[in-house]
């Protein structure tokens, strides 16, 4: 497991370059764009500001996280989805890319799984089973640069 929690960052890393120079010019500019193409082209699961800080997190398949990268799926692999956390200084709009994040995914079957995220390429990520079809609640606790404990919830529908 750490083995591929170390490829998926090293490629990450590899990727970034890419989804930066790739041809957004049909899609206007700014921002949201870079966010929008650093994430593969995935739509957040979920946005909040908590106290000064902007959390943006995705959610998406192994499969579809694997495809973005331009890799296979690795054999093995149990987990089903990838789970990543953008933080943003609401004022400067810089990234936080410093602290420690943990996030508990509890399933519709109520089973909890908590996680401490890796910090990867200006997010923190981590992979979570979630193949029950149904609601899962995910709920984080951060802890940025700047010392204060922040957290969210909310629930994400696994069709």
């Amino acid at each position: 497991m750490k083995n591929l929690l170390i490829t998926v960052a090293a490629v990450l890393a590899l990727a970034a370059p890419a989804a930066f120079a790739a041809d957004h010019s049909g899609h206007g500019s700014g921002a949201h764009d870079m966010e929008h193409a650093v994430r593969g082209g995935v739509s957040p699961a979920h946005e909040e500001v908590i106290d000064g800080v902007k959390a943006t997190f995705v959610i998406q398949t192994m499969a579809d996280a694997m495809k973005t990268m331009g890799m296979a799926m690795p054999k093995g692999v149990k987990e089903t989805h990838h789970l990543h956390i953008e933080f943003k200084d609401v004022k400067s709009g810089k990234a936080l890319t410093e602290g420690e994040v943990t996030v508990k995914v509890q399933g519709p079957d109520k089973k909890e799984v908590t996680k401490e995220l890796m910090g990867m390429q200006g997010h923190f990520g981590a992979d979570f089973v979630m193949s029950q079809k149904g609601k899962y609640g995910i709920m984080s606790k951060f802890k940025l640069k700047d010392g204060k404990v922040r957290s969210a919830k909310f629930w994400y529908p696994v069709k």
